[in-house]
C-alpha cells in the first residue's frame, strides 16, 4: 500500500488574516495571482460556499476540487475530487496573525494511486504550493483590489 505523502509551503504578508481569507474564498480570481489556469464553478455549495465544487484548468489538467472547510480569517480547506492520480487529497490554508500581518501555511496530504509516484508528486506539488503561497503573499500585500 502506498504511503501518505505530505507537502507544505509557508509565507508571511502584511495583510490581515481576514484580507487573506477573502482572497482564498474568491476561487474565481485565484488565476489572477497564482500559477493556476482558468476556473469554472460547477456547484455553489451552501450559502457560505461550503461544498462548492469547481474546476481549475491548468496546462491541460482539469482539477475538480470541493471546498471542505471555511473558518473565516483562520482556515480554508479543499479536497481533490478528480483530475490527478491521487487519493484522499486534502489541502488546507491556515492563517495565523503574526508580526502585524499574517503567517500563511498551505499544506496537503495525499496517497498516490500509482505506486512509486509519491515522491514525484510530492516534489511537483511542493514547488506548486510554494508558487501559490508566493502569489497569495504578493497579492495580499498589495491591499484591497
Amino acid at each position: 500500500m502506498a504511503k501518505i505523502q505530505r507537502i507544505s509551503a509557508n509565507g508571511h504578508t502584511s495583510a490581515s488574516p481576514e484580507a487573506v481569507y477573502a482572497l482564498l474564498e474568491d476561487r474565481e480570481h485565484w488565476p489572477d495571482w497564482s500559477p493556476l489556469g482558468r476556473f469554472r464553478l460547477l456547484e455553489k455549495g451552501d450559502q457560505n460556499g461550503l461544498g462548492a465544487i469547481g474546476v481549475f484548468t491548468t496546462n491541460g489538467v482539469n482539477a475538480c476540487e470541493e471546498v471542505i472547510t471555511l473558518e473565516p480569517g483562520k482556515r480554508f480547506g479543499y479536497t481533490l475530487r478528480k483530475g490527478m492520480p491521487l487519493r484522499d487529497y486534502r489541502a488546507y490554508v491556515d492563517l495565523t496573525p503574526a508580526l502585524g500581518g499574517t503567517d500563511i501555511h498551505w499544506h496537503a496530504s495525499f496517497i498516490p494511486k500509482i505506486p512509486g509516484t509519491g515522491g514525484l508528486y510530492r516534489r511537483f506539488l511542493g514547488r506548486f504550493f510554494e508558487r501559490m503561497v508566493d502569489g497569495l503573499v504578493a497579492r495580499a500585500s498589495r491591499g484591497a483590489p
